[in-house]
């Protein structure tokens, strides 16, 4: 059923957005005259590793500095890449991704082999299925970029303050996982885009409902600073 939905809400989802996708596609390779779609390597399902296509918000070659994690004020991120970051529109093209089948809309984010060789045992729950567009931690976490801004090491404070609690709140995904659910995260992500103060708020509840751990819940609604997860 989950395979049947990602199928048919990928295909009105690329219909729908085609225009939109053609457009800042436009804008990007104006900006610069380069390839305007960036294929990211990630590691998915089983450790079969495959390709995430992204409209491209940086520079070209933006990963030789070594770097992977991203700030808001990172300057590899080009003018246009800050708008379409802004409001997700880089993540557009991912809908071929789960038209495809080595992504779903729903699931934990797909990391890359740096980030799954550092996976304790308990992690390594996430590469049971196939990762997706959005998920508990891509709402708790959509301004990822604002915690990392200024860092000096923006990958070392990823993996300490971020990480744990998006793994976390992925493995929780794949113990819960169901159609509902999945609908439900849905309406959130593009709830998050308007007003993130009122889908944590929600999202806070929905947690609640199928018992997370209250460090969860809590992380959820995100009015504390963030802690590194003993």
């Amino acid at each position: 059923m989950k395979r049947i939905l990602d199928i048919l809400l990928s295909l009105v989802g690329l219909l729908f957005l085609s225009l939109p996708i053609f457009f800042f596609a436009l804008l990007i390779w104006l900006e610069d005259f380069k390839n305007p779609f960036y294929y990211a390597s990630r590691v998915g399902k089983n450790y079969k590793k495959f390709h995430m296509v992204k409209l491209r918000s940086m520079i070209v070659d933006a990963e030789k500095n070594g770097v992977e994690s991203t700030m808001s004020n990172d300057p590899r991120i080009t003018k246009i890449g800050t708008l379409i970051r802004a409001y997700k529109i880089d993540e557009f093209t991912q809908l071929w991704n789960v038209l495809v089948g080595n992504m779903s809309l729903v699931g934990p984010r797909p990391n890359t082999e740096r980030g799954v060789n550092l996976y304790t045992g308990s992690e390594k729950k996430l590469l049971e299925i196939k990762p997706g567009m959005t998920d508990f931690a891509s709402i708790v976490f959509s301004d990822e970029g604002e915690i990392l801004k200024d860092s000096k090491d923006p990958d070392f404070m990823y993996d300490s303050l971020i990480r744990p609690w998006k793994s976390k709140l992925g493995i929780l995904y794949c113990e819960k996982s169901n159609v509902y659910l999945d609908f439900i995260i849905i309406f959130l992500t593009v709830l998050a885009i308007f007003s993130k103060k009122v889908s944590l708020k929600f999202l806070s509840e929905v947690l609640k409902n199928i018992n997370a751990e209250n460090d969860l819940i809590e992380i959820s609604k995100r009015r504390k600073p963030l802690l590194p997860l003993e």
